[in-house]
């Protein structure tokens, strides 16, 4: 069981991260997130994460991560999984992944 954030309105917090990489060796990258993916899904805190192929750049994936925390999010970066991931991306990528993570948001935010 995981402990979901409430916002003060009441809906749940979710913590979205992305994480776009650029393979020079796309079979490789491929082989290693999907493992990373995997094992992800079975993080604590870990609501979803899915990975995909840019349909215009090529050789382009992004992983798409959702957590029910911060701190969640922050211990699986902080993971033996994670390192694991990233020494195994070494010699596979072009530049060094782009990062960004993002806040909760609501439609109620918007109104």
């Amino acid at each position: 069981m995981y402990e979901t954030q409430l916002m003060s309105n009441g809906e749940v917090s979710i913590v979205v991260v992305t994480m776009r990489f650029d393979a020079s060796n796309l079979a490789g990258l491929i082989a290693v997130l999907s493992k990373y993916v995997v094992m992800t899904r079975m993080a604590p805190g870990c609501r979803n994460i899915d990975f995909v192929l840019s349909a215009l750049q090529d050789n382009r994936v992004l992983i798409i991560q959702k957590w029910d925390s911060v701190e969640s999010q922050r211990e699986h970066f902080d993971s033996a999984l994670m390192v694991e991931m990233a020494k195994s991306c070494k010699n596979i990528l072009i530049k060094a992944p782009e990062i960004e993570l993002f806040d909760s948001l609501s439609a109620h935010d918007l109104a």
